[in-house]
């Protein structure tokens, strides 16, 4: 009989762009704890991934994929566009991939008392087959977020911005969400916030 392996902790961090959830992700990592980043992990596995290519190309054809394998992301996204249905079709099968690329990746790193996965969009911890065990939000108040993607991407205009925060979800259902808060919004130190939740996830069972 095989004997499942060993796994740490998962906890997911998430917040609305402009956050700092990969900020708070950084704190993380120079505590030692290794973190997933599930947005930038998809886009590898939609090109390196050959169950999901195949799965990608039955889907929506082999115009996703340009003659040397690469996924033709501006194509995707034409189709897509004002098609939620198919949309919907499109993350039902990237979002398994992902979740079981996280398993195994997690399994590597049973050693550690937890890991971290970091996702623009994350659910209530266990909800739709995450795997996450404990679920933290990043809050920041909007115009300090805006202030912030302002700063790091020049060529975006307000009303840019103001779409993509008005597409994610809201700071009201996040919180409704989190298992944990760290409020980054410049009247509270974020580190200690930080602190706090390593000591729990490393001593304490959750």
């Amino acid at each position: 009989m095989s004997v499942a392996p060993e796994k740490p902790l998962l906890i997911g961090v998430t917040g609305g762009i402009g956050s700092g959830k990969s900020t708070v992700c950084r704190i993380f990592e120079a505590f030692g704890i290794p973190v997933y980043y599930a947005d930038e992990r998809a886009k590898w596995l939609v090109d390196h991934d050959a169950i999901l290519k195949a799965d990608v190309t039955r889907l929506l054809g082999p115009e996703a994929y340009d003659p040397i394998g690469r996924y033709n992301r501006t194509w995707v996204a034409a189709q897509v566009f004002g098609k939620p249905e198919l949309l919907l079709q499109l993350n039902a099968l990237i979002h398994p991939r992902v979740y079981a690329d996280t398993a195994h990746w997690a399994t590597e790193h049973a050693h550690k008392p937890y890991v971290v996965k970091e996702a623009a969009l994350l659910r209530t911890a266990g909800e739709d087959g995450n795997n996450l065990d404990k679920l933290i939000v990043v809050q920041s108040p909007l115009e300090l977020r805006i202030q912030r993607i302002k700063k790091r991407d020049p060529h975006r205009t307000e009303e840019e911005i103001q779409n993509i925060i008005s597409r994610q979800i809201s700071d009201e259902e996040r919180i409704q969400m989190a298992d944990y808060v760290v409020y980054n919004d410049e009247t509270q130190l974020l580190v200690p916030q930080v602190v706090h939740l390593h000591k729990l996830f490393s001593e304490s069972e959750l």
